[in-house]
């Protein structure tokens, strides 16, 4: 994690250097960043192009990754219900649940997924009689199910593991026993890629979904979300994260402030305690007006929100808040109100631009 915010931040330095920096050190054509290059190709620095442009590769990656977080985000807000309700009717592992249906489906962006309803990559097989998709997967222009909801496919991708005998002995494992699941579903064939239960595993636990198996856990739906995710707010799935608290939550970075996600029996008391802060303080970094305000879910800083943000605007989508968008960004709520020319108590409409610089 260290090495990736490092990386974020020597890919913003130099991306802040001038044009004239740039040109010396960009090969032909610089063109393709935007500068011009003003010095002949025999005073130009190979070493520090070749650093540059591997910096902004790095960039391009890093970018396309937090951008699939944020998909895999929305795939657990989406299904995660889903997973649990199995898991309780089953005895499967919501989290394993979770984790097949986001590698499966490439979180719900695959072709099969889009045009099939299938998120576990089940194919026909003798016993099934329904609709069917084909696709070239291990051979060519295979047959995969077909569902008229995303729902029918958890539902089957549960009748499958149950009615298998090769699944059989997963059964007797507790449901929290996330790792020898994904094991064992490697062991059985569940897929050919022989590095399965390493895949499982590890989105199991880069998207911590093993707290989706705690029989204690309460579905997002319920206005209560996990301590450390993104059940509430997808968009958490891109803030890096830099830590954890001593009562083991993680703590993120966002807009270059601190800051940490409230769980159901969080109070300002509690957090000030923890965090090290006053309750005034904290309020004033949150913008809360009153102790009562902080809600479960919720991002709480641990500093001070800027001014303006690293992006130049946001569209508002529809049944966003002001507040919502204020601590999305880590922008000052009333900085934000005078930018977009609203009065205090005033709702941005969807659709509606707002400057964040």
């Amino acid at each position: 994690m260290r090495q990736r915010t490092s990386r974020i931040r020597v890919i913003r330095f130099i991306l802040q250097l001038p044009a004239s920096v740039l040109s010396a050190l960009l090969p032909h054509p610089a063109s393709r960043i935007g500068v011009k290059r003003s010095y002949p190709a025999s005073r130009i620095l190979y070493p520090a192009s070749c650093i540059l442009l591997a910096c902004l590769t790095g960039f391009q990656a890093w970018s396309q990754s937090s951008s699939y977080d944020l998909q895999v985000g929305l795939y657990i807000k989406a299904y995660s219900n889903i997973a649990v309700e199995e898991m309780n009717q089953y005895h499967i592992p919501a989290s394993i649940t979770l984790a097949q249906g986001i590698i499966e489906s490439a979180a719900g962006q695959s072709k099969i997924a889009k045009e099939a309803n299938n998120h576990f990559g089940i194919k026909c097989h003798n016993d099934w009689a329904g609709p069917t998709f084909y696709r070239s997967d291990d051979h060519a222009n295979e047959c995969f199910r077909k569902y008229s909801h995303p729902e029918e496919s958890f539902r089957d991708h549960s009748y499958f593991l149950t009615q298998r005998d090769r699944y059989k002995s997963l059964f007797s494992l507790p449901v929290t026993d996330y790792r020898r699941w994904a094991e064992g579903l490697e062991a059985a064939g569940y897929a050919t890629n022989k590095q399965y239960a390493s895949m499982l595993i590890r989105t199991i636990e880069q998207y911590q979904l093993y707290l989706f198996d705690k029989q204690a856990f309460i579905a997002p739906d319920n206005g209560l979300t996990m301590e450390t995710d993104f059940a509430r707010y997808p968009w958490i799935a891109t803030f890096i994260a830099s830590g954890y608290t001593d009562d083991g939550r993680r703590i993120y970075e966002n807009n270059g402030l601190k800051c940490v996600v409230s769980n159901p029996a969080d109070n300002l008391s509690k957090l000030s305690g923890l965090l090290g802060f006053s309750e005034k303080r904290l309020m004033k970094f949150n913008d809360l007006k009153y102790p009562g305000a902080l809600e479960a879910g919720q991002i709480v800083y641990m500093q001070a929100k800027k001014r303006k943000s690293l992006v130049a605007s946001h569209i508002v989508q529809n049944g966003e808040s002001l507040y919502e968008i204020s601590q999305r960004y880590g922008i000052k709520m009333k900085l934000l109100l005078r930018r977009s020319g609203m009065k205090e108590g005033m709702e941005p409409y969807p659709g509606q631009v707002l400057p964040l610089k």
